[in-house]
């Protein structure tokens, strides 16, 4: 059974559409469990109903013609329950709903299951048989498993249709959302513009020719040149390997002929691809049959395909690089962004990011919020492939991609977009304003940075200091580890510039989510791993470089602190501060005039919770990291799209521990700050201030928006909508009280500012 399940998920995969894929299901599965029907409904949201997409065993002419409405007859049953139905006579059933057009009169058992994707009911997978008898618990285990791991399949081959603008059942669909991850929050309406690394076959966007002969004479002369290379290959060899092997570059070479792989790219090239894509399509169609074969032997040919149209992939972009056009606007896809296709953007033309990879905490990700420019990562599920040319919604408050936008849907996000313009022109007079409530309880807003370029947006936002330098980020960008040297010119930059505000760097933290690419950690769970203090505990040498650099380039400043990442125990920051104190020994022994800095934890693990007290008497003082708190609380990786709804700073628990920590840091009379993603949140700041928060770190992009809503409430109304909420136990309901806070303050313009949950 594994081996047939197996081989159908494999076909499915490499089926050209939705409706190859639905075939290949239904005969595959008919198949496998020796029944007489096996169809498969699916839920078409224009219509509102189960429509009977594919089938072997029922009439013919019913096949997307037939369909039933939601909780309808015994596939609407299933649906409806998200269970399967199992029975031996079908028709006994009061929900059996007999459909003269498919012929099922004559079928009594039935078994449907759910297919089912991030918790949505995609449809109905059916088997039927003549005989009255209930499916074994071996058939129904199989089809349960089947349907599971095809709602992913069949998920993302609709989604590839909706970039087309089609429904399963054909009819013209608008406003298709791809889910994925906020990167950087606003709104963006553009063009989307596909770049792609050279020679991936995977990543050659689809894209049509202009000229359909030169295309092909073209593609002809790439592919000329790769046999050419071929047969020089062969020649090379001659009496260094027996002819046998020898006669391998032979087959290459036939393999490339006008009748085998080439022709079938010009006939797709005839078709009106340009000739990348065509090769990309044809090779990777290829490779994808010669892997689901059951002969070892053959399935190693997959390599053999690979390897040759990567060649000629690479002559075609050599011959005649690709030249990306920037339009006006240009909304910026990839299958991974790095930030080198950023910068290659002007940044006049640059609305909006999107990445069916990476994190909130990835490199492009920092950037875009440093930029201000509206970001989506991680839509797994975007066939990003398809997009190119494309008018696509970038939704970067709530991590969505909309394809197909109606004109009801562009005039809604047109008026967000102006009403971000305006909030912000009208924000810039509290620039020069203390950051108080109206009844004058003093709070500090800082920011978080890691480049250079984020200090003098900050400065501008009225940022009174710096709550998290993320050394690490020089660290990510570099090919090695930055010198001692190179590591205090960074640092004094940092701190000249923001003197004499004080400047908190935090030590290395890389690990889980963040790989330097020359000290990889391979880990099966790095989460829980090697990360943070953890690491530069184990190479003292990074840490005492580290610690020398920021010491040397806080001379004649003293405008520094250290802070400690993913402490779990008071024996890491005993082992930190004795090396910090080496650190400062050292460069006094070579005559400089260095001050020991205050030293500072993060608590970011429920562990460091439980602890601070007993951290707060060996340290100055504390901060929360709320990102990563939030996610080790919870057991909810936030950049998982899978489970990333889960990810809320509102969640009773999460506001709890803050509350903890707080408490105890005040009784050891030691400042608290917290510096995440819940800190720029204008309504989690009205939480954090009654908490009791001394400042609050945020990305310089939302420092005004704060300061707006901490200037509009007293402080006797945050603790009193403190009280309230301590006292719910469900996240969203917390979240509709603080928004209804913000909407009798009068500020309810700033609801759509980047949420935490």
């Amino acid at each position: 059974m594994l081996e047939q399940l197996r081989g159908i998920v494999q076909k499915v995969n490499a089926a050209k559409d939705l409706q190859s894929a639905l075939n290949i299901i239904v005969h595959r599965v008919r198949e496998a469990l020796s029944t007489q029907v096996c169809s498969v409904y699916l839920l078409d949201t224009d219509i509102n109903s189960h429509v009977l997409m594919a089938s072997e065993g029922l009439k013919e002419e019913a096949i997307g013609h037939v369909s039933l409405e939601l909780g309808e007859g015994l596939v609407g049953l299933v649906a409806k329950h998200a269970e399967p139905i199992n029975l031996q006579d079908a028709s006994n059933h009061p929900s059996y709903y007999y459909i003269e057009e498919t012929g099922e009169e004559v079928f009594h058992a039935f078994l449907g299951v759910p297919i089912i994707h991030h918790r949505s009911v995609l449809g109905v997978l059916v088997v039927q048989h003549e005989d009255r008898r209930r499916f074994d618990e071996g058939e129904e285990a199989f089809l349960i498993t089947l349907s599971a791991q095809l709602a992913g399949v069949i998920a993302h081959a609709e989604a590839t249709g909706a970039i087309e603008g089609l429904s399963p059942s054909g009819h013209k669909v608008s406003d298709t959302v791809f889910p994925g991850i906020s990167g950087s929050s606003g709104v963006a309406i553009g063009q989307a513009v596909v770049v792609f690394p050279p020679a991936d076959l995977n990543q050659i966007p689809d894209r049509h020719t202009k000229n359909i002969e030169k295309e092909i004479e073209f593609f002809n002369a790439c592919l000329n040149a790769v046999q050419d290379d071929m047969r020089e290959l062969h020649n090379q060899l001659a009496g260094q390997v027996a002819e046998e092997e020898r006669q391998l570059f032979d087959v290459y070479v036939r393999m490339l002929d006008d009748d085998a792989l080439g022709n079938e790219v010009v006939e797709r090239i005839k078709m009106g691809s340009w000739a990348q894509g065509a090769l990309a399509y044809v090779a990777n169609e290829h490779v994808r049959t010669f892997e689901m074969m059951s002969d070892e032997y053959l399935r190693e040919r997959a390599a053999d395909i690979r390897d040759l149209c990567s060649r000629v992939l690479f002559y075609l972009q050599e011959d005649e690089p690709v030249t990306t056009e920037y339009l006006d606007d240009t909304i910026l896809v990839s299958e991974e962004l790095t930030p080198a296709m950023l910068v290659e953007v002007p940044t006049e033309k640059l609305k909006g990011l999107i990445s069916a990879k990476g994190s909130g905490n990835s490199h492009v990700a920092i950037l875009a919020r440093t930029m201000g420019v509206p970001t989506v990562m991680g839509a797994v599920d975007l066939p990003f492939n398809q997009l190119d040319g494309k008018q696509i919604i970038l939704d970067g408050y709530r991590g969505e991609v909309i394809s197909n936008p109606s004109e009801q849907l562009l005039t809604r996000y047109e008026n967000t977009i102006k009403e971000q313009d305006q909030l912000v022109a009208g924000l810039e007079n509290l620039k020069d304003l203390p950051c108080e409530t109206a009844d004058n309880h003093r709070v500090h807003l800082w920011v978080n940075t890691g480049l250079m370029s984020d200090v003098m947006h900050s400065l501008d936002q009225g940022a009174e200091g710096i709550g998290l330098f993320r050394t690490e980020v020089p660290f990510l960008l570099s090919e090695r580890f930055p010198s001692e040297q190179e590591q205090t010119k960074i640092y004094r930059e940092q701190l000249e510039a923001f003197a004499p505000k004080l400047v908190t760097m935090r030590t290395l933290d890389v690990g889980g989510d963040k790989d330097l690419p020359y000290f990889p950690i391979d880990e099966e769970n790095p989460f829980l791993g090697w990360r943070g203090i953890r690491v530069t505990l184990d190479h003292p040498e990074i840490f005492m470089a580290q610690v020398r650099a920021m010491l040397r380039a806080s001379i004649g400043l003293e405008n520094l602190q250290i802070m400690l990442p993913m402490i779990s125990n008071v024996n890491e920051v005993n082992s930190a501060t004795q090396l910090i104190k080496r650190a400062h020994r050292e460069l006094l022994q070579e005559n400089l005039d260095v001050k020991y800095p205050p030293i500072g934890v993060m608590i970011e693990l429920p562990a460091a919770v439980y602890q601070t007290r007993a951290l707060a008497k060996l340290v100055d003082f504390i901060s929360v990291g709320s990102n990563d708190l939030t996610q080790y609380l919870l057991a909810v990786d936030r950049n998982n799209p899978r489970v990333a709804n889960l990810y809320s700073a509102f969640h009773p628990a999460v506001l709890n521990a803050l509350y903890q920590v707080v408490l105890q840091a005040q009784e050891q009379k030691k400042p608290v700050s917290i510096c995440g993603e819940m800190a720029g949140d204008p309504g989690a700041a009205v939480l954090l201030l009654a908490m009791g928060f001394d400042t609050l770190s945020m990305n310089a992009s939302a420092l005004l928006k704060v300061k707006s809503v901490i200037r509009s409430v007293n402080l006797d109304a945050a603790q009193d909508l403190l009280d309230q909420v301590m006292q719910m136990e469900d996240a969203q309901t917390i979240r509709s009280a603080v928004d209804l806070t913000l909407y009798n303050a009068g500020v309810d313009r700033l609801l759509r500012s980047s949420r935490t949950n």
